[in-house]
């Protein structure tokens, strides 16, 4: 990961800058995985690529990327810091 991928400080952004340029079918599947007590935790926005959602489970033991389709992918290989 590079400097320009990484989020300047803790402040965390709000739940609409989050949202910001996700696809319709990423957002209709994160409000289905709301439901279900999913939460939106951050967005990776890598440099000429898709953004990546990453969604943690309620009990952060679970966590998945949104793909462009709004398809779910546990299986993603991202290296994610505690």
């Amino acid at each position: 990961m590079n400097d320009r991928e990484r989020r300047v400080g803790d402040i965390p952004l709000s739940p609409e800058r989050l949202r910001a340029g996700l696809t319709p079918e990423q957002l209709a599947t994160l409000r289905t995985l709301e439901e279900f007590g999913w939460v939106l935790e951050f967005v990776r926005r890598p440099l000429f690529r898709d953004p990546l959602p990453v969604v943690y489970d309620r009990g952060r033991t679970r966590c998945a990327l949104l793909e462009p389709d709004g398809s779910i992918n546990e299986d993603h290989g991202l290296v994610l810091r505690d």
